[in-house]
């Protein structure tokens, strides 16, 4: 079915894209609970599953959370990881956010839920309808961020940073139909308002003036959306990029300026900042500085300031040597 947002020219400017560390937490435990492909994230899945199947058996609410959350359409909950209010919030500050969600909203939003699922086994249904689901949830996820998730935050968030710039400056400089083109195939932009083709019942959500918060996922490769009035209104899409370099270098260039510079002139098809490589690559931001003024000094990338960080790109040169 198709649910469509309705925009008005105050939306564009009141639109705007964050990274959610709780959102992708509750992504990157769909994908190790084996409830999503992990795609490019399969190497990463297979290291870190038995340390989640010891977790999950520390906090049943990892495997309670499959009757509420990570299902088609529309019977899923908020609660355990709403949308964040800013731009760049940190996990304590979204994690607190979750802790304050009143049991009664908890409540309402679960047996809205299970109401369209399968009947799930009592003790699901007591974990989930208890007085404290809230805060059982919330040591779950913040287990699962400390222990596991926060170990590779760095260059997940470098990758989802990169994918914002990106998408920001497309909406800023060209509207709503040059920003969603290539989102995903769900995602259309057709008179006015966004079509997202999702599994849940059609129907016209208006914005009025309000914009459209955009998170970008690592882990998700479909369309998610927040379209409920408790919380700020959200699309979920899949972010370029985080896998494996958008063109990996070959052995020959790898040996013609060494590994870390043509790694670093591999993830150049999008700019970065000096410390976004540095996380990538998983080297210090000094180490890498020094790589990337080696090859902004043989004007293969070049620099661009914007705000306090400067931009790295490609320079034709660039492209042309790595495309060899």
């Amino acid at each position: 079915m198709v649910v469509a947002i309705e925009v008005v020219p105050q939306d564009l400017m009141a639109s705007r894209f964050a990274i959610s560390p709780l959102v992708e937490t509750m992504h990157a435990h769909w994908v190790l609970a084996g409830r999503f492909p992990a795609g490019v994230h399969a190497e990463w899945a297979a290291r870190r599953r038995a340390a989640y199947e010891r977790l999950a058996d520390e906090h049943p609410a990892l495997r309670a959370a499959a009757a509420i959350s990570g299902n088609a359409g529309d019977a899923n909950v908020s609660f355990i990881a709403p949308p964040p209010t800013a731009v760049d919030v940190p996990f304590e500050a979204e994690l607190a956010a979750m802790r304050a969600t009143p049991p009664a909203q908890a409540h309402a939003e679960i047996r809205r839920v299970l109401a369209r699922r399968p009947p799930v086994s009592p003790w699901v249904e007591e974990l989930l309808l208890g007085p404290a689901v809230v805060e059982r949830f919330a040591r779950a996820y913040e287990a699962l961020w400390r222990r596991i998730l926060s170990h590779d935050w760095p260059r997940l968030r470098a990758a989802l940073q990169r994918d914002v710039v990106h998408r920001a400056g497309r909406l800023a400089a060209y509207g709503w139909g040059t920003a969603l083109e290539d989102l995903s195939p769900q995602v259309r932009w057709r008179g006015g308002r966004i079509e997202l083709k999702l599994s849940a019942p059609g129907r016209v959500v208006r914005l009025d003036g309000r914009g459209l918060l955009f998170l970008p996922s690592s882990f998700l490769q479909r369309i998610g959306a927040y379209l409920e009035d408790a919380w700020p209104y959200a699309m979920i899409y899949p972010a370029r990029g985080t896998g494996a370099p958008a063109h990996a270098p070959d052995r020959h260039l790898a040996a013609l300026i060494g590994r870390s510079r043509a790694r670093i002139l591999a993830e150049l098809a999008e700019p970065a900042t000096t410390t976004q490589l540095a996380a990538l690559l998983g080297q210090s931001v000094g180490t890498t500085g020094g790589h990337v003024a080696a090859l902004r000094r043989t004007g293969l990338i070049a620099g661009t300031r914007t705000g306090r960080s400067v931009l790295y790109a490609r320079t034709p040169l660039g492209d042309a040597l790595i495309s060899g």
